[in-house]
């Protein structure tokens, strides 16, 4: 709090008052507009004053504490993604919903878009399996990525943002580092099998990595299905073994 702020509530002299002076007086008006910042606190309940932790000793008062009050921000800006989808997501919406002020999100965040793509890398990822077998690594790794995809909001935030970024560079920019760690674990399936020789060196593991994930998306975006778990073995015996009949 700037020390400007406070001193006309310190610094004026006294001045005779005949009866209480009520929050219409203009006496109150004016000490309200010159010390705007002192207000708040002035004004703030007894019991928020008196707040205690749950061990007894004091706990913080007013707004939540910078983490918590961050982690608010992040939160409120999923559940927003979900609710209404990127484009008619505000800054406005997603304080109103945290419980902070707008200035405190453009603190940490010049603007939605970084907030949604920070919001967006909270969702939960997946462990890495290496079981030593390709076929193994991958089914698990992509049952862990379907029930992370259904069971969270990551079903709901995903479809949104890459709608979006197709026409937006700005988020694509933002967004890429994001989707390619989410993609990687399946890179690295790939290259592990490669040093183990179970697939040729000449295999390229990144189209590798797509021809497994790739079948979600398509099911999402162009079939208008939920991708379910049951894709899952056809999806990786169909990328392993091939199409043609070798025989």
């Amino acid at each position: 709090m700037r020390l400007l702020s406070i001193v006309p509530w310190v610094s004026r002299p006294p001045t005779r008052q005949v009866g209480p002076v009520s929050d219409d007086s203009p006496g109150f008006r004016s000490e309200v507009r010159a010390g705007q910042r002192g207000q708040e606190f002035q004004r703030m309940p007894t019991a928020a004053r008196a707040k205690t932790n749950r061990d007894g000793t004091a706990g913080s008062t007013g707004r939540p504490r910078s983490e918590e009050a961050h982690q608010a921000i992040l939160d409120a800006t999923l559940a927003l993604l979900v609710e209404v989808g990127f484009s008619a997501l505000t800054v406005e919406g997603v304080a109103q919903r945290a419980g902070v002020g707008k200035a405190t999100i453009y603190r940490r965040w010049a603007s939605k878009l970084p907030l949604v793509v920070e919001a967006f890398g909270e969702l939960p990822g997946f462990e890495e399996v290496d079981t030593g077998s390709l076929e193994v690594d991958l089914k698990e790794t992509l049952n862990t990525y379907l029930n992370n995809f259904n069971s969270t909001s990551l079903g709901a935030v995903f479809p949104s943002l890459a709608g979006e970024r197709a026409h937006n560079p700005e988020l694509s920019k933002l967004l890429e580092p994001v989707t390619r760690g989410r993609r990687e674990p399946f890179v690295r399936i790939f290259e592990r099998a490669r040093e183990r020789g179970e697939i040729s060196e000449e295999v390229d593991v990144d189209l590798a990595a797509d021809l497994v994930v790739g079948p979600i998306s398509v099911t999402l975006f162009f079939r208008g299905g939920t991708p379910s778990a049951k894709m899952v073995g056809p999806i990786v015996d169909l990328a392993l073994s091939g199409i043609l009949n070798r025989d």
